[in-house]
């Protein structure tokens, strides 16, 4: 029997990624002694990989699929430049941009910092500067952009604490900027934003079979994350009632509306944003809206 050979992050991305995948409909297992959780799809096999690994293991054809952030794709793709400098077909097609992170559901920023007191100001300052980060080839292809020689070092961790000993700037990962600002450090430029994508061998796409499941675990995918934040509405309320209560309502797209036996009276459904539920609900009552359920969503197809 045919299986999908699928890479899921293994660190700080992994725990995010087993609750999306839980919302998709997918229950993933990970033992902490193995790196082959369990999922309850029999045509799937995981496997758990470094984010840092995955482009390359996709790549390869080591794994159909994977998920990892579009900053180690370009990390890869950047390493690859370097040491294949023909042009070749691409060995990683992204099949889906899941804007999800560890701490919350947004991109990630992998920025350019240097000491508080320094005196580097912006990029251009750092002209012959050691710069430590673990996105080596990514960070020399900004520099190389911006003609600024600089000599990008690898860092094997707690990059925070390098500045000014041990290097005169980093380029490090931030969701909120928090451990920088910790740190003393000062953001002075965006070298790159990144979400995780699901990226796939062109190899495995060329298996029919491949292709439509990983269509789709793509689909469901995005549909979780869709639904990330937002819930359903509904609610009866009177024909004459009726143009007051749509006016605060913020639909997705179109309320649906629907006859009641009582012709006098209709049945509003809708989705809207989770934060807004506490302050709408008592404006629709206050409209003459009755029986007003709140039920969460798992996914929501576009």
């Amino acid at each position: 029997m045919a299986t999908l050979k699928l890479g899921l992050p293994k660190g700080s991305l992994q725990d995010a990624t087993i609750q999306l995948f839980a919302r998709a409909g997918f229950n993933i297992y990970a033992s902490p002694r193995s790196y082959f959780p369990s999922i309850d799809d029999p045509d799937i096999e995981c496997m758990l990989i470094r984010a840092q690994e995955m482009a390359r293991y996709v790549a390869d054809g080591v794994l159909d699929a994977g998920l990892t952030g579009l900053d180690w794709v370009m990390e890869h793709e950047a390493a690859s430049a370097m040491e294949r400098p023909r042009p070749r077909a691409p060995r990683i097609v992204a099949l889906a941009d899941l804007v999800y992170a560890k701490q919350s559901f947004g991109k990630v920023r992998w920025v350019l910092a240097v000491p508080e007191d320094s005196r580097y100001r912006s990029p251009t300052d750092l002209q012959g500067a050691t710069i430590a980060t673990e996105l080596v080839r990514a960070t020399e292809a900004y520099f190389a952009r911006l003609g600024v020689a600089a000599k990008v070092e690898f860092s094997w961790g707690a990059t925070e604490v390098k500045p000014p000993v041990l290097a005169d700037a980093i380029v490090e990962v931030t969701e909120t900027g928090s451990s920088l600002r910790a740190n003393r450090l000062r953001i002075i430029d965006t070298v790159l934003e990144s979400n995780t994508q699901l990226i796939a061998n062109p190899d495995a796409l060329a298996d029919a079979w491949k292709a439509t499941k990983l269509e789709n675990i793509a689909l469901l995918l995005k549909a979780a994350i869709e639904a990330q934040g937002r819930v359903g509405i509904m609610l009866n309320v009177r024909r004459a009632q009726l143009e007051g209560v749509l006016a605060l309502l913020p639909a997705l797209q179109r309320p649906t509306i629907a006859p009641l036996s009582d012709a006098d009276w209709v049945a509003v459904n809708t989705i809207i944003e989770e934060r807004t539920v506490r302050d709408l609900i008592p404006r629709l009552k206050a409209a003459s809206a009755q029986g007003i359920v709140e039920y969460p969503l798992n996914k929501i197809v576009l």
